[in-house]
């Protein structure tokens, strides 16, 4: 098991270099400068060149590669060239916004998802099992931003129930926090819902039928007692997969849902840096958040080997 973590997080280091230079090359095909940013529009072209050579956007493309790769070899994600401050800390600063998010989101289509897709399979081929196919259909398609407009108009402004914007820290607050959170959360949660529910629902169909699921029947046990002690946690495996890969596309709705709702997260960021053309947080932010994806699909591996003993990383 050592060798199997070692190894794997040393394959994390050729994705961290392929995942910078695809950023730090679309970054800089993409028009604009940042120096017009920081000085206005109306700056004069002499004072551009002297801003891009203070901050080295005047050298070659591979020399600011170069450079930039070894300040991450040595932990330094440099620093946003906007207001200086270093992009560490700004992540840091961040990170506690969308950790919650994401955290209440998976915990949310979790609490939701598993009940649905043993109901679904339990009752096969039912009107329980149309309805959350229904539903999963729904869930999956509706996008993102037009659910949270949605819900905005509906529970902010037409109900008042909850505020629409903005952000509450932990310490100032649990309940008010929890409001400010409710609607996003929603939003990240109904895909995950969707096609968490319809994966596990399959699976436990599948499970259901096999051998050794047949004689716990034999034996007299309850149905109940077959589904949910002997065919559910073998149904887990490919929920834990499909978990696992949606940390992605969460992230990818984070950003998105932070910007409609205000949250200062690290969707925000990546939007701001991608408007600000801050080339150092933006590439800084897509590192850390591709190693979060790469780090979710170890810890889903490991989780294999406790869902299944049969299952040995040597």
């Amino acid at each position: 098991m050592a060798g199997f973590i070692i190894r794997r997080v040393l394959n994390l280091i050729p994705v961290a270099f392929v995942v910078l230079l695809v950023t730090f090359s679309l970054i800089h095909i993409a028009p604009g400068n940042p120096a017009y940013t920081i000085l206005g529009d109306q700056a004069s072209k002499s004072a551009v060149q002297l801003l891009d050579r203070k901050m080295g956007l005047n050298r070659p493309l591979v020399v600011q590669f170069l450079t930039y790769l070894n300040q991450v070899i040595h932990g330094n994600l440099g620093r946003s060239l906007l207001d200086n401050e270093p992009v560490a800390s700004l992540i840091v600063t961040r990170l506690p916004v969308t950790l919650e998010l994401s955290v209440l989101a998976i915990a949310l289509s979790l609490a939701v998802a598993l009940p649905i897709g043993v109901l679904a399979a339990y009752h096969a081929n039912t009107w329980v099992d149309s309805l959350s196919r229904v539903l999963a259909l729904i869930g999956a398609a509706v996008p993102n931003f037009w659910l949270a407009l949605l819900l905005v108009y509906v529970f902010a402004v037409s109900l008042r129930w909850l505020p629409s914007l903005g952000w509450v820290p932990l310490n100032q607050g649990v309940g008010q926090n929890l409001e400010h959170l409710i609607l996003p959360v929603v939003v990240l949660a109904l895909p995950l819902i969707a096609t968490t529910s319809r994966v596990l629902r399959g699976t436990l169909i599948e499970v259901l039928h096999l051998l050794y699921i047949q004689v716990a029947r034999a034996k007299g046990l309850q149905e109940r007692t077959v589904v949910l002690r002997h065919g559910f946690k073998n149904a887990l495996i490919p929920v834990v997969t499909v978990v696992g890969m949606q940390v992605g596309l969460l992230l990818g709705g984070v950003v998105i849902t932070e910007s409609i709702f205000s949250l200062p997260g690290m969707g925000q960021l990546v939007v701001d840096a991608i408007f600000d053309r801050d080339y150092m947080v933006l590439q800084g932010s897509v590192l850390f958040m591709a190693m979060a994806v790469l780090l979710a699909n170890l810890i889903v591996d490991l989780c294999y080997a406790w869902l299944d003993p049969r299952i040995r990383y040597n």
